[in-house]
């Protein structure tokens, strides 16, 4: 959990949100057991207003430029302001199993 950590501070300082969330989802993948490789964050901060998503997500993957570069192989993720998680009743997106080659 070295990787799920550091991506929750880094977030956590950075961002300051009134909700975070880090998903390890390597388990949906074809990755050896106990991974860090595959993520899911959701992140809810008023430093996102005024943002667009895209401005949002580049945002975030500049916070985690290092792990991104790293161990971790894919990311999604969710980045909403308070008022946007609030209409959404805190709804998390599903996010879809690997698919394998046969």
């Amino acid at each position: 959990m070295i990787v799920q950590k550091s991506i929750e501070s880094k977030l956590k300082k950075k961002l300051e949100p009134s909700h975070c969330q880090v998903l390890n989802e390597s388990h949906m993948h074809s990755v050896p057991e106990n991974s860090e490789t595959h993520f899911k964050v959701i992140v809810v901060s008023e430093v996102f207003a005024a943002k667009s998503r895209v401005a949002r997500h580049q945002l975030i993957n500049g916070i985690l430029s290092t792990e991104i570069a790293g161990p971790v192989h894919a990311l999604s993720i969710q980045a909403h302001t308070e008022e946007e998680w609030l209409k959404r009743r805190g709804m998390i997106l599903k996010s879809p199993n690997c698919v394998t080659a046969d």
